[in-house]
């Protein structure tokens, strides 16, 4: 029953990707709030598909420390999901990704009308440059900018990597940077088939103001993130025991 509910969902879940992307052509015509609102809907009917055919909900904890001024959003990164479920708490945002993203047929011309951030990660240093620019513009309009500070998709519970450039533009810009920790790894593991029934938690943490030295705001971030992460995972696992499996070796053994 479980891997028939996710073939039907993973099915479902891209079906109403390619309608969406060609229906939703005429959006490129009428500026990049449009394409915005598209998305919202796109990440709205994904989780409402997850909830019917796979039984997995989603809760939104901490929203009030949602700040309606132009920030930062620094997200912790377990799968796919958070990709298009982050993106409906905000009116107007920006996601910080990967340069081959635009690549993609439709989908990338999409991020480019968007106006969305894409990195070459290859040249670390003109990509630091082009991120504060781009940034700076998005936080003057006040739209909140999305960022993986890991880079890429981490398993639920491995160790963390998080890497410079969310600190470089917290240092550049002077913006609130918000913190925010998940567990939809356990439900949507990464690179993996299979969607698990329960309850994935977003919480969104209080805002790190800003003005702090770059050597102390990567700590706090990470430490706000991971500690938050885990319970969140442990929360999960304690209410569903068989989503231990789906842990990064290491973890799974300290929690076994």
């Amino acid at each position: 029953m479980l891997f028939l509910r996710s073939l039907l969902f993973n099915i479902a879940f891209y079906v109403n990707l390619a309608v969406l992307l060609i229906l939703g052509l005429p959006t490129m015509f009428f500026g990049r709030l449009t394409i915005i609102r598209l998305a919202h809907y796109w990440g709205w009917s994904s989780l409402w598909l997850m909830d019917k055919i796979c039984g997995t909900k989603v809760e939104f904890r901490g929203k009030e420390n949602l700040l309606r001024e132009g920030c930062i959003i620094a997200a912790k990164h377990q799968s796919a999901w958070e990709t298009f479920a982050l993106c409906t708490q905000l009116r107007d945002f920006t996601y910080i990704l990967k340069r081959e993203l635009t690549w993609l047929p439709l989908f990338g011309q999409y991020l480019l009308r968007a106006d969305q951030i894409a990195i070459d990660r290859k040249s670390r240093s003109a990509a630091l440059k082009q991120l504060v620019a781009d940034a700076r513009v998005a936080l003057a309009e006040g739209r909140a900018i999305f960022i993986f500070p890991e880079g890429t998709r981490r398993p639920a519970g491995a160790p963390p990597q998080y890497k410079a450039g969310v600190a470089h533009l917290y240092g550049a810009e002077d913006a609130p940077c918000v913190p925010v920790a998940l567990n939809s790894g356990l439900f949507w593991p990464r690179r993996k088939f299979m969607r698990y029934p329960g309850t994935i938690v977003i919480e969104f943490l209080p805002a790190i103001p800003p003005g702090l030295p770059v050597s102390e705001f990567l700590p706090k971030l990470q430490n706000a993130i991971e500690e938050a992460s885990d319970r969140l995972i442990a929360e999960a696992i304690a209410e569903i025991p068989d989503l231990a499996k789906n842990l990064a070796p290491r973890e799974a053994a300290n929690v076994a």
